[in-house]
């Protein structure tokens, strides 16, 4: 097994000056520029600025055509941390609390042992992206020619994953990760008093009338075998106790798998929202975005995943795919590749993503630096 013992230590102390100072989506100058530096200091090529503020390193050995990239997220949340740890948040809002902090240590790590160990023959691709949290960090990149500039047989993204326990590594063929749409309706009225109802058009009954139509869309215009999930998170109107408002808002997310099943699901929505406004003289818009397509692995690429995680930890076939969404999907759809998940989750349980109170376990930080160096020994043997 790779010796990196002596990876570990530094690597926790910069993760953890990457989570005291996070930054936001397309933001992650400091971040991107620390990066860049220790890159540079292995003696790697570096490109900066892909995506706006991604960073891409480039390590060479032997005479083989072959490559691989590997692919960390860099971007932090708009979340108050409340972790109270020595090296949480100096940023007001602003919170590592979905363990990018953790990919970025893991990938430099690898960069590192690679460096020294010069085990494989071919080029392999380090991608620090930007912008993971709903921005479109990834698309950023392959827009601006990721895959021309810095070609790839194989790409592979490492995503902690607290559902797991540490020292697990779970993949799969096929989807992994759901698409995620969102939308915002708009109810329009004239508004009036809301003691002469009679002559006022009542946006939030017709709004209470839309909600529960809404969810019965999965369950009667979706087939049963297939997966979808469809929440609605927000709804506003109104301003005081005896005015009937002029405008209701309501907001919402679906995610799916299948494209002809969210092909379904839009087709839906604009459907009910026409017919809850006609009756009830209002008129509807509806914004319906699909800003994530659903996280599609190869099934080769998954399968080279499990063989090379059987040799560090211990290889899961993960036997659902999650409906969370992730902007790795978009470097898939450009290239052959897989999306893997690293348990992280403690004895003791220990926060989910996206929460308050979540730190990366930097116990399996050792375990995602061995996982990034045996894809790429497998993939580029010598």
């Amino acid at each position: 097994m790779t010796d990196i013992t002596d990876l570990i230590e530094p690597l926790v102390a910069f993760r953890r000056d990457i989570h005291a100072h996070p930054e936001l989506g397309f933001c992650e100058h400091r971040t991107a520029g620390r990066i860049a530096e220790q890159l540079r200091a292995l003696g790697l090529d570096v490109h900066e600025g892909i995506g706006r503020t991604g960073v891409v390193g480039v390590l060479r050995n032997g005479t083989s055509g072959r490559s691989i990239g590997l692919r960390a997220d860099m971007d932090a949340l708009p979340i108050e941390e409340q972790t109270n740890l020595p090296w949480a948040s100096r940023t007001p809002g602003t919170f590592h609390g979905c363990g990018h902090d953790g990919h970025v240590a893991m990938l430099l790590g690898a960069a590192q042992q690679l460096t020294r160990s010069r085990n494989f023959d071919g080029t392999v691709n380090f991608f620090f992206q930007p912008a993971e949290e709903g921005q479109g960090g990834a698309r950023e990149m392959v827009k601006e020619g990721l895959f021309e500039r810095f070609p790839c047989d194989r790409v592979f993204g490492l995503h902690n994953w607290p559902d797991l326990p540490a020292g697990t590594i779970a993949t799969r063929p096929g989807p992994i990760m759901g698409a995620a749409d969102k939308f915002e309706i708009v109810l329009e009225g004239r508004g009036g008093h809301a003691a002469i109802p009679q002559d006022t058009p009542d946006a939030i009954l017709a709004a209470a009338s839309l909600v529960t139509q809404m969810n019965t869309i999965i369950s009667r215009r979706i087939a049963p075998t297939a997966s979808a999930v469809l929440s609605i998170t927000q709804i506003h109107g109104g301003h005081t106790h005896n005015v009937i408002p002029a405008e209701v808002r309501i907001g919402g997310t679906v995610r799916t798998f299948d494209p002809a099943v969210q092909d379904r699901i839009e087709a839906s929505i604009r459907e009910i929202a026409a017919g809850v406004a006609l009756a009830n003289g209002l008129s509807a818009t509806v914004d319906y975005q699909r800003y994530y397509p659903a996280t599609i692995n190869d099934a080769e690429a998954a399968q080279e995943a499990l063989d090379a995680a059987a040799t560090v930890g211990i290889a899961q076939l993960a036997p659902d795919p999650a409906f969370t969404s992730e902007d790795f999907a978009f470097m898939l759809q450009a290239c052959k590749g897989a999306y893997i998940w690293l348990g992280q989750a403690k004895p003791d349980g220990g926060a989910p993503l996206h929460n308050p109170h979540y730190d990366f376990n930097d116990d399996v930080l050792g375990l995602g630096i061995r996982l990034h160096v045996a894809l790429v020994e497998r993939h580029l043997a010598i």
